[in-house]
């Protein structure tokens, strides 16, 4: 697929100076000479930041970085998860459309978002919150359908579930991700069949949503999990130096 800039930009982008500290304590990960490295976490918070990834944010993410502007531009325009035009305020949903969900029902998911929210992809509701589109395999091959929403993937969808999951997002509230039909991770659609020993009954929940859920967070969150490395690169072993209060 044909990835362009959109042909509207802003004049501009600068981080946040919160944004700018979490971005330089990023490249403190790499070694010297490797700062180019961060890129695609640099590029996901300036995304994060403005909602979509301007042709401003790109350059000044690969002026941080020391690197050719056409360099940060390859990265962004190869991945599905950085956006290049502006998307709608609450959500952008990204519909795998692949074999395993083409078969299982992506083409149903795919004309929700179009009653929904807009008919064609990357166009921007009516009311400016949702927009949508068609992407490539998003890897949930076993609990297909799905759809990516912000960070999250919301499996095992159907037409009516998923007109459920946009309904509750334009009315402000977070959906819980994951599989929609009762089963917890990939397992068989009847129930764990192997390793079912002390099996209360109750299905486990993946920890990073509970803590979102939680505290209320929605789904273009800056949400803070992915704590940087505060210290210069490297003990005297090579390694990298972690702070006492990383997230592993």
């Amino acid at each position: 697929m044909l990835r362009r800039l959109h042909p509207e930009q802003p004049d501009r982008f600068a981080f946040t100076p919160e944004n700018r500290a979490w971005a330089e304590a990023q490249i403190t990960k790499y070694p010297q000479g490797r700062q180019a490295s961060a890129i695609i976490p640099l590029l996901w918070r300036a995304q994060e930041q403005e909602g979509w990834l301007t042709k401003p944010a790109i350059e000044y993410v690969a002026e941080m970085l020391g690197m050719a502007h056409i360099r940060a531009l390859e990265v962004a325009t190869f991945y599905f998860m950085f956006q290049l035009q502006p998307v709608g305020s609450v959500a952008h949903i990204q519909i795998c459309g692949t074999t395993s969900c083409m078969i299982c029902g992506a083409e149903d998911l795919v004309a929700v978002c179009q009653e929904k929210i807009a008919p064609q992809p990357h166009e921007i509701s009516a009311d400016g919150k949702l927009s949508w589109e068609e992407v490539e395999c998003l890897g949930a091959c076993t609990n297909a359908p799905m759809a990516q929403i912000g960070k999250d993937y919301y499996e095992d969808l159907t037409a009516e579930s998923f007109a459920q999951i946009i309904d509750a997002l334009r009315a402000g509230t977070l959906p819980q991700p994951g599989p929609q039909n009762g089963r917890f991770a990939c397992e068989p659609l009847g129930g764990p069949t192997s390793l079912t020993e002390g099996d209360t009954g109750q299905l486990p929940q993946n920890a990073s949503v509970a803590r979102a859920l939680s505290r209320g967070d929605t789904v273009k969150r800056i949400d803070g999990t992915e704590l940087p490395v505060v210290a210069p690169w490297g003990d005297a072993g090579g390694r990298a130096v972690q702070s006492e209060t990383e997230d592993s």
